[in-house]
């Protein structure tokens, strides 16, 4: 899709930057791992950092059977905000300093995953998306999956920005003066595992988590 979904979703300010690919738009949150989710509550707007997961359509979300931003957010309009930032762009001038970036905007009515098997189904997206360890670890007991609470959004009304390159607005007078201009990418890769201090000795690192080491985030 190369057109917006809905005119909320429209980009406006740096509209040649604009992403409206579902294709483009799944592998942005494929690669990203926290969604700031803002929620209208009756003590204001809040906006939290979250874990999530998808499928092609839903975004999933988690927390606490207990908490009170989640549960306001049932059956309300939502918005989840997914940002990579890939580098600084430093131009002639701060007024003109930059970032490069690929995000996506989330927008739509949350509704609450019923039913043991379905929240089950949804904790192991999330839990995958950061690490594939579901199969590996111990199942959750179904007590804890009856103090999680799981939303879901759907992937419909979504849209992204990408900015790629080196600085864009320099001033034609500043072109030639004395100052530097560039950008400094960013790369962020994930270290060795380090095993936990009362790990039994012998258990040996997943392979998921093991080939996690020297893979790019993002």
């Amino acid at each position: 899709m190369t057109k917006p979904r809905s005119e909320r979703t429209r980009l406006r300010r740096g509209a040649a930057r604009a992403e409206y690919s579902n294709q483009a738009l799944l592998e942005i949150l494929d690669a990203g791992m926290v969604a700031h989710v803002g929620v209208t509550t009756p003590e204001g707007p809040i906006v939290l950092p979250m874990a999530y997961g998808r499928t092609d359509e839903h975004l999933y979300l988690h927390g606490a059977a207990g908490n009170a931003m989640l549960r306001h957010a049932i059956g309300t309009d939502v918005c989840a905000t997914v940002t990579i930032v890939d580098g600084l762009v430093v131009a002639r001038s701060p007024f003109h300093n930059s970032m490069n970036y690929r995000s996506v905007v989330v927008r739509g009515v949350a509704t609450e995953v019923e039913g043991s098997d379905a929240k089950r189904a949804a904790l192991r997206l999330v839990s995958n998306h950061v690490v594939p360890t579901w199969e590996t670890g111990r199942p959750p007991a179904d007590s804890e999956i009856r103090r999680t609470l799981v939303l879901r959004v759907p992937l419909v009304e979504m849209s992204g920005k990408v900015r790629t390159g080196g600085p864009a607005g320099d001033e034609p007078e500043d072109i030639h003066g004395p100052h530097w201009a560039g950008h400094v990418p960013i790369n962020c890769t994930w270290d060795a595992p380090v095993r936990a201090q009362d790990l039994t000795r012998g258990i040996e690192v997943p392979s998921a988590v093991a080939a996690l080491q020297g893979r790019r985030l993002g």
